[in-house]
């Protein structure tokens, strides 16, 4: 299995070994746009693998900080108390890149930017660009990904549709 995002499309595609499509959903990721440099804000782009799964058996829509469960479930009431904060919800898979010098390691390192595909609220609004940086899901997609995906699991991120290569990174 492997994953594709679509940043021109704002799509996720996860693919059987076999090639068969499992998944194929819209998503949102950073409204800065493509980019890899820490602090940036922006999506980063290439071949990353799924470093860790983060979740497993949480409650829908519960939140993560830190990477943990911060007993909080979210609602539109605590949103409305927090408007600005970046929620990220329900499960976490952890990014680490591929390409030395251009999404691992020094100030490009996926990994050390902490993005993930997580969960959103369900009202966010999926299909545009508004995420810090992270791929944003809808959280009932995100448990089917996540139940599905092992560590390990390849992500190819592409700035335009047509720089998908459509194959396994070697």
């Amino acid at each position: 299995m492997y994953i594709e995002v679509k940043l021109q499309s704002q799509q996720l595609t996860a693919f059987e070994d076999n090639g068969a499509i499992f998944l194929n959903t819209l998503v949102s990721t950073a409204k800065n746009g493509p980019g890899e440099i820490e602090d940036s804000h922006c999506t980063p782009r290439g071949w990353h693998r799924i470093r860790a799964k983060i979740g497993d058996q949480l409650p829908v829509n519960s939140v993560l900080m830190g990477r943990r469960s911060n007993g909080e479930i979210y609602s539109k009431e605590l949103r409305n108390k927090q408007p600005e904060r970046d929620w990220i919800l329900t499960r976490i898979l952890w990014l680490c890149g591929l390409e030395p010098g251009f999404n691992r390691f020094k100030n490009v390192d996926t990994m050390k930017r902490y993005i993930y595909i997580h969960g959103c609220p369900d009202d966010d609004e999926m299909g545009v660009e508004s995420s810090a940086g992270c791929i944003k899901m809808r959280n009932r997609d995100l448990i089917r990904l996540f139940d599905h995906v092992d560590v390990g699991t390849l992500v190819y991120i592409a700035e335009r549709d047509a720089d998908i290569r459509g194959k396994i990174y070697e």
